[in-house]
């Protein structure tokens, strides 16, 4: 076979019925020093690898078959050196290595020495990235390389008994991978083209929310473990508070029908990451400090541009940075729930700081109705234990001020 391959090039036939009475394998020595040393293997104009029935974005189950194309060139086992040939590796997961070194050995470069021209693998539930990439007798790329396209898809093993809606999907609405969360953590779940239903409601094309915290999917065609790793929202809960505790945490959402058993095909969001900062050290205050509007009462009516005065009672004001006892800064929080008290204030348009020590400010509303609330700050912009807030009232905004 060696011989048959190498003899469609005049000069090679020469040298390969000289070697003849060596043997294949001697014959493949004699090529290999001809050949010179840190020399990539050349790949034949026009050569490419592909996946034969695959395409970018499919969906697939776990256990998958994955037959491999070639063209202009052959197939021949690691260790062989015929001209014009190589042998097929599966990037999963990875990006492409060095292309001048062996391909590495390991669960994301998956080797097909042998020569074989198909592989049946197992992918876990959820996105993956796939890649073909063809390598020389000794695991090196060929130059120019010869690899696929790299495509994603999508596994999506069987549900449960009950059908889910085509195209539906289950998401966070506004979490998103890597993202910093305080310790008490607001998560709001997305759907598409299905609806929410309490647990126990047989209702077509619907179901209920579950969290999944820190754990791998559970088996999808019986019931969500219900414990501190899996969170469920029966009761047909758009959105759920949950506690972390500080350090790195998984989420992920999986949709469950009236009995909590994932759907058939099953509805999970992709599995994110967030972190929990460590609670920071927080700055004392006088047990009868009180900080609250001067001349500004719950349910006035104020024009659109308004200067709002700041009172303080029993501390003092001190601008951010500075760390006097039994001082500190203010910050008004408009339309916004009080912040996590172990943290440093936001600083966006809901979280105004007067860190230079300011006790007034002129403050642009929009007309309607607004919350407003005084909550103190120290050095570095966390609030104080206790912390020193006063009570939110409510005010209108009108064009003039007046009540209409």
């Amino acid at each position: 076979m060696v011989i048959k391959a190498v003899g469609r090039c005049g000069a090679r036939k020469t040298l390969a019925a000289l070697l003849l009475p060596l043997g294949a394998a001697a014959f493949d020595a004699a090529m290999a020093q001809s050949q010179k040393a840190g020399e990539l293997t050349p790949s034949p104009p026009g050569a490419s690898v592909y996946f034969v029935e695959l395409k970018d974005g499919a969906t697939v189950p776990e256990k998958l078959r994955i037959p491999f194309g070639l063209k202009n060139m052959g197939v021949a086992p690691a260790g062989s050196n015929r001209p014009n040939a190589g042998h097929h590796h599966l990037l999963i997961d990875a990006a492409l290595p060095p292309l001048n070194r062996p391909i590495p050995n390991d669960f994301n470069h998956l080797h097909f020495g042998a020569g074989q021209t198909e592989a049946e693998i197992t992918l876990s539930p959820g996105k993956h990235t796939l890649q073909l990439l063809l390598g020389d007798k000794d695991h090196v790329p060929h130059t120019p390389p010869v690899m696929s396209q790299r495509i994603t898809v999508t596994v999506v093993p069987k549900g449960g008994p009950t059908a889910s809606a085509p195209g539906a999907e289950v998401y966070f609405a506004d979490l998103k991978d890597g993202a910093s969360v305080p310790a008490e953590l607001n998560i709001h779940f997305g759907l598409k083209n299905m609806g929410v239903a309490p647990a126990g409601t047989d209702r077509p094309n619907s179901g209920h929310h579950h969290v999944l915290v820190d754990t791998d999917l559970p088996k999808l065609d019986e019931t969500i473990p219900n414990d501190f790793n899996h969170l469920h929202f029966g009761a047909g809960q758009t959105e759920a508070t949950i506690k972390l505790q500080p350090g790195d945490h998984t989420l992920q959402l999986l949709f469950g029908d009236k009995d909590h058993i994932p759907h058939s095909p099953p509805l999970f969001s992709q599995r994110i990451t967030v972190h929990v900062a460590e609670p920071l050290a927080r700055t004392p205050s006088p047990a009868d400090a009180k900080v609250y509007f001067v001349g500004l009462r719950d349910g006035a009516v104020i024009p659109p541009n308004v200067t709002i005065h700041f009172g303080l009672l029993n501390m003092g004001v001190a601008p951010a940075g500075l760390s006097n006892p039994n001082t500190g800064h203010h910050h008004l929080l408009i339309d916004t729930p009080v912040p996590p008290l172990d943290q440093p204030i936001p600083n966006d348009f809901k979280h105004l700081h007067f860190g230079s020590g300011q006790t007034e400010a002129q403050v642009t509303l929009p007309p309607g109705r607004h919350t407003l609330q005084l909550l103190l700050g120290d050095a570095n912009h966390v609030p104080h234990d206790p912390p020193v807030m006063s009570a939110p009232i409510t005010v209108t905004v009108s064009k003039d001020g007046k009540q209409s």
